[in-house]
């Protein structure tokens, strides 16, 4: 079977590493290596796939079906390793296999086209919510994983540069940064987050209703992972003329749903909206860029 990558992932990629690499050009001969390597039988490559990894369904030799994930390595697809075998399937998709391989996850197969953004918005949320909680464990002994302020940090120099060469977006970049400061004078919290978490990392499992997906696994605190969430269907809310008003109800929803002070919600949320903004004007992505930065000016 020809391991082509979806356009989607390509895309993505390119945004990534504008002036490329060779892991897409490797990545067909990869594939068929971990086929070949664990006796696999390949269904279908799952399209339109994600935006950081190539995900193909196949059955492992005793018939059980399974996804066979290759992710480059600025994916960090082995700190995902680490946080899934430190989960344990407990909120997350079960590892399936005890070794490291490297760039390569053999993962329980979910129903990967049915996830929590499938349901009403305000059962999304909640379900969405319940398995975030589950999540938050505290962090391995001597972990390697990124924390916050590591994470945070790379992302506002960034921010910085882009803020200095467009000045529409420069008050927005100083609110968020300013946000960012005041939150990190507080001691950090040791929770392993999953990091990059919306309704569509949650999807439909047998062994549990909903089970999270494609963590960037990051240490700190929780207000960070659930700041992300805060934002899910961005385009229905600025479409909505009541848009801003539902952003603040529902910071102060889940905030209360899920003990996290709602300040640092508001906060990070600000931060990580602002964030996502200025990175897809960064890369061509104008559209996003104006629906994210509204929401963000409604913070």
């Amino acid at each position: 079977m020809a391991f082509e990558p979806p356009q989607r992932l390509v895309r993505a990629l390119g945004e990534t590493a504008p002036d490329g690499d060779d892991w897409l050009e490797k990545l067909p001969e990869a594939a068929r290596r971990a086929v070949e390597l664990r006796e696999l039988t390949v269904e279908r490559v799952q399209l339109p796939g994600g935006r950081s990894s190539l995900v193909v369904l196949v059955r492992r030799p005793d018939g059980t079906p399974a996804v066979l994930k290759l992710a480059p390595p600025r994916a960090r697809p082995e700190s995902e390793r680490a946080a899934l075998a430190h989960w344990g399937g407990l909120g997350a998709v079960q590892l399936l296999e005890p070794f490291a391989a490297e760039g390569v996850l053999l993962l329980e197969r979910l129903h990967p086209d049915v996830s929590v953004r499938s349901l009403p918005e305000a059962k999304a949320l909640l379900e969405a919510a319940g398995t975030l909680r589950r999540l938050w464990v505290e962090a391995p002994g001597g972990h390697v994983f990124e924390t916050v302020a590591e994470r945070t940090g790379r992302q506002a120099g960034a921010m910085r540069a882009s803020a200095a060469a467009d000045a529409e977006v420069a008050s927005l970049v100083d609110a968020a940064l300013a946000a960012r400061e005041e939150l990190l004078t507080a001691p950090p919290e040791d929770r392993l987050l999953h990091g990059t978490f919306r309704q569509s990392k949650v999807l439909a499992g047998e062994r549990a209703p909903w089970l999270a997906v494609g963590p960037d696994p990051v240490v700190g605190e929780c207000a960070f992972d659930l700041a992300r969430l805060v934002r899910d269907r961005v385009e229905d809310l600025i479409a909505s003329p009541s848009g801003a008003a539902t952003t603040r109800r529902r910071v102060k929803r889940l905030a209360e749903s899920l003990d996290v002070d709602q300040e640092r919600l508001r906060g990070w949320t600000l931060f990580r909206a602002v964030e996502s903004g200025v990175r897809a004007l960064r890369v061509g992505r104008p559209k996003d860029a104006e629906l994210l930065l509204e929401f963000a000016g409604w913070l």
